[in-house]
């Protein structure tokens, strides 16, 4: 199974909300949820600490985290920070989705 990947844009969105916040770690969790229009959506969240069975992903200083269950939903993904004139957003590139709604926060396999 394919790691995810964290991008270096969103390592350092993930650095500066978590500075802001006062956290001591930047560690930003992806989450897969049954739901949305196309029938499983990305949820984002800072969080303090893994669980157990997590899969972690470091890069320059950010920590990606993601949970078992959520993991071969996800495999080979990488997760951005993209900024655009609508707005600014972690986007997940997902080889695994087959489609996925025009948001971009929900996919299908």
């Amino acid at each position: 199974m394919s790691d995810v990947q964290l991008s270096a844009s969103a390592a350092a969105r993930v650095k500066a909300i978590a500075a802001r916040r006062g956290l001591a770690r930047a560690r930003l969790r992806l989450s897969v949820e049954g739901g949305g229009c196309a029938g499983f959506q990305y949820r984002f969240a800072l969080d303090d600490a893994a669980q157990p069975g997590d899969h972690e992903v470091e890069c320059d200083g950010a920590t990606l985290v993601v949970d078992e269950v959520s993991l071969p939903l996800v495999a080979g993904a990488t997760v951005d920070f993209v900024e655009t004139l609508g707005g600014a957003a972690f986007q997940v590139r997902n080889p695994n989705a087959a489609s996925s709604c025009g948001c971009g926060t929900s996919f299908s396999v």
